[in-house]
């Protein structure tokens, strides 16, 4: 039957066109094979303005088989020496699936050209021959399925990996040098100051309530015992950072240069400390609040001042 589809081309009244059915590949072979794409349609030539063409319904010729790729196309191209005057190319795609000769129907086409009647031309049908890659038995031997084969890596294509590796190492190398730098000069910066003085540099550090978070309270406070540390070790000649909390205030004890309180207010933070570190204590915020300003008066209340000679020789 014919499709209920008319396509209007630039087309002009005249003579009934004449044309032929054409079969072409679209894969450039010698033969089709299985699942090749081909068009088969029809041409038509000296075509005027005008004319109205209807097509038929191909998907009632095609199954799991033949199978209907792509359904009518028309390409319109002058031709003849009148400008009015064209040539029209129309095809289906089609694609066959198994090995055999397909004996395709001839392709109608009705054609109604302005003030004329409808006429139907009915292009001969094309033979599709379809086959498969041949396979010599004879002479076929089955082989396993290989694996991916590995090529020896070349010199050429390891020099970029190795320049890379080494621009690695030395950004690296370089980056150890510069950090290791900057801490050698803090140090040799540190020991050039008095011990209070380092002490309070890095009590300062920790004047931030964002360590009073029950989380980082151990850091808070292993910072600022590990401070007093070190100044009572320069101050007092004991080895305290290697001393429990109550080795150093056994060896404290009774010492002139420490009033009572302040040998008591330091006791109690230490011991604080220490619960906060070993027993998961968590410390209220008034004590957080107090525990810097208490160190820091530990620190400028047991310092003492380096003699002038000492001063003018540094």
């Amino acid at each position: 039957m014919m499709r209920g589809l008319l396509i209007s081309a630039l087309l002009l009244s005249g003579i009934v066109p004449k044309g032929e059915a054409f079969l072409e590949q679209l894969q450039k072979r010698d033969s089709v094979l299985i699942a090749d794409q081909v068009r088969y349609g029809f041409r038509l030539e000296d075509v005027e303005a005008g004319t109205a063409i209807a097509l038929p319904d191909w998907s009632r010729f095609t199954g799991d088989t033949l199978v209907l790729v792509q359904d009518w196309q028309l390409d319109t191209l002058k031709g003849g020496k009148k400008a009015s005057r064209y040539e029209i190319r129309g095809y289906v795609t089609l694609a066959a699936f198994e090995e055999g000769e397909y004996v395709l129907p001839p392709v109608s086409v009705r054609v109604q050209e302005p003030g004329r009647g409808a006429d139907t031309l009915v292009f001969d049908p094309q033979v599709l021959q379809v086959r498969t890659m041949p396979v010599d038995t004879t002479t076929f031997v089955p082989h396993d399925i290989k694996g991916q084969i590995r090529y020896p890596l070349t010199f050429r294509e390891l020099v970029p990996w190795i320049l890379g590796g080494l621009l690695l190492a030395a950004l690296a190398a370089g980056a150890v040098w510069l950090v290791r730098r900057r801490r050698s000069a803090a140090a040799e910066a540190e020991s050039k100051d008095p011990a209070y003085i380092v002490a309070l540099r890095r009590l300062e550090h920790w004047r931030d309530e964002k360590y009073w978070a029950p989380e980082r309270q151990k850091q808070f406070y292993s910072g600022i015992t590990d401070t007093l540390r070190a100044y009572i070790a320069d101050r007092f000649a004991i080895d305290a950072q290697e001393m429990t909390t109550a080795e150093i205030f056994g060896a404290l004890k009774g010492n002139p240069d420490l009033t009572p309180e302040q040998y008591g207010n330091a006791k109690e933070l230490f011991e604080t400390a220490d619960f906060v570190k070993f027993a998961k204590h968590v410390a209220p915020e008034e004590y957080n609040r107090k525990a810097i300003p208490e160190a820091v008066g530990f620190v400028m209340g047991t310092y003492k001042e380096e003699p002038q000679e000492e001063k003018e020789a540094q």
